[in-house]
């Protein structure tokens, strides 16, 4: 695993064709801010930039899911413990891009979509038991190649909703023909209990149009605390079954999280000293 480096490498320059024409890679700036969205050829225009820009998520995604699905047969073939159930994953498309950026009022320009919008790139991987969720965790940013930029542990600190999940932000490198793109894919590692209040959660909030009723709400964290004493439960069967001690595992999972957020966070501050020095 790698922390954060704050520089950022320049874009490689277009290559050229036989006939002099310039090949844009799929890393360069584009400015689609000045087209009209409302023209239907305008519209499809800014579709087919946010397209090739999206390519590379595309790949990073592909990276991640690699590495967890050799992982997964990993276990299989050796017999081991599996702490992964199912991954998923989704890309986000240009409608949703471009609705995003409307609402937040940000110029639809290449590089500010991926200065202001995390979650491009998404990864789910469910897990059994809350200490899987830690040990996937672990065993994902173990790898040389990826950087991690940010964690945020919303199962050790619940969302107010209830909400519990640990969310990561990876930086993964992408060879491109063009050269190495590294780019930002959102993680999210959590519980089945977990994944199935989050799926109830996005079907009210999708319903109501995120004007939920309060007896929802309440409802909401009612469910979350249930969803919280079934994976407590389920924590202690597991272990018991296994013969370990289950409140060591999930510490021990806890503890390599803020570590690993502490060396992400000096990574950064060093950066910035190095940065000012300069």
């Amino acid at each position: 695993m790698r922390t954060h480096d704050a520089a950022t490498p320049e874009a490689p320059r277009p290559r050229g064709t036989d006939d002099g024409t310039a090949i844009r890679p799929l890393t360069g700036p584009i400015d689609l801010s000045q087209i009209d969205l409302a023209d239907i050829d305008g519209r499809r225009e800014v579709r087919d930039g946010l397209a090739r820009f999206l390519m590379p998520y595309k790949f990073a995604i592909d990276e991640i899911m690699t590495k967890l699905r050799i992982l997964q047969e990993e276990f299989t073939q050796t017999g081991e413990y599996n702490p992964i159930e199912h991954v998923s994953s989704r890309l986000k498309d240009p409608d949703s891009i471009i609705e995003k950026m409307e609402r937040r009022e940000v110029p639809l320009q290449t590089e500010l979509v991926r200065e202001t919008i995390t979650d491009i790139a998404g990864v789910r991987v469910v897990c059994s038991f809350v200490s899987d969720v830690y040990r996937v965790f672990e065993l994902l940013t173990a790898h040389d190649d990826i950087t991690v930029i940010q964690v945020k542990d919303y199962i050790a600190k619940p969302k107010p909703t209830g909400y519990r999940s640990l969310h990561l932000l990876l930086e993964v490198p992408v060879f491109l023909s063009s050269g190495p793109v590294r780019t930002i894919v959102e993680v999210q590692i959590r519980t089945i209990a977990m994944d199935f209040w989050a799926s109830l959660e996005h079907k009210i909030y999708y319903k109501y149009d995120r004007e939920v009723p309060e007896d929802l709400l309440g409802g909401l964290r009612d469910a979350a605390d249930q969803a919280c004493q079934l994976d407590s439960t389920m924590e202690w069967l597991h272990i018991a079954i296994r013969g370990s001690d289950r409140d060591t595992l999930v510490r021990r999972g806890t503890d390599t999280v803020l570590r690993r957020v502490g060396e992400a966070l000096a990574g950064e501050v060093r950066s910035a000293a190095a940065g000012r020095a300069e």
